[in-house]
């Protein structure tokens, strides 16, 4: 692992395999980990395969001054930077999808391709939802609500060791400073994202589990995203919120395909 210096901390990063870089981002309230199935298959497949943690998540530190989207994606590209990868492939979960696009629309000579996991790349639900949300997940009982919420985000296939990953993942939020950095990334509004959808060439694979409780229609909101680039959709069957960490075999064998594909920008 290293860690990369930002403005106000740094971020965790770990890394192994030699070729083109394959840099995965994982959502709001989870860690590295949840790509621990995918990193060693990308570097055997020939990539350097390396995660990071986002801004109070991990390993990362947690006295930034930001916490959102426009801020995760400069951490992206700090990481691409940092690891000499330009140009990369960004994987992206749910908050991490949308700090992906916002870095590939940015910068688009060091992001060539996107891989959107149950992204959130627009905002969902009334301002008046939101700001429910944010009440819920405040102090004391904040940590149950988001641990009943987050072990409800999983589809029906899980690997034998989710119930690991997913204490491990709760228990890092109770880390110093942890809770707090969480919070603050729970305020992010993802408009930033939804309006870089336009200017993003990068081609892109949108990745969605067909019980994703985190939208009311996973295929719509697949759909949606892919018309918006354009892009192509793999809906996973039985998936939740995190595809990746719940069937990693199937969403390898749709995005190393993708992977293996030359370069063509929209």
């Amino acid at each position: 692992m290293i860690d990369v210096p930002r403005e106000g901390g740094s971020v965790a990063v770990e890394f192994s395999g030699d070729g083109p870089l394959v840099l995965c981002v994982p959502g709001m309230g989870e860690t590295r980990a949840s790509f621990r199935h995918l990193l060693p298959a990308l570097a055997a497949a020939g990539y350097r395969a390396a995660a990071m943690d986002l801004r109070g998540h991990g390993d990362s530190s947690t006295d930034f001054p930001s916490y959102h989207d426009d801020a995760a994606a400069s951490d992206v590209l700090a990481v691409i930077d940092a690891l000499g990868g330009a140009p990369a492939t960004v994987v992206g979960n749910s908050m991490g999808a949308a700090a992906g696009v916002i870095a590939a629309a940015q910068r688009p000579e060091a992001v060539e391709r996107l891989v959107l996991i149950g992204p959130f790349v627009r905002d969902h639900g009334s301002a008046a939802a939101r700001l429910l949300m944010r009440l819920m997940l405040a102090r004391p009982w904040g940590p149950s609500v988001w641990a009943k919420y987050y072990r409800s985000l999983f589809g029906e296939q899980v690997p034998v060791d989710h119930a690991e990953h997913t204490d491990a993942s709760l228990a890092s939020l109770k880390r110093p400073g942890r809770w707090r950095a969480f919070q603050q990334t729970a305020r992010t509004s993802h408009a930033p994202a939804e309006a870089a959808l336009p200017r993003v060439a990068a081609p892109t694979l949108v990745v969605m589990g067909d019980q994703d409780r985190d939208f009311p229609d996973p295929a719509a909101e697949a759909r949606w995203v892919a018309d918006a680039l354009p892009g192509r959709v793999a809906m996973i069957a039985g998936a939740g919120h995190y595809p990746m960490g719940e069937q990693p075999s199937v969403v390898l064998d749709a995005v190393l395909p993708f992977l293996a594909e030359s370069v063509t920008r929209g």
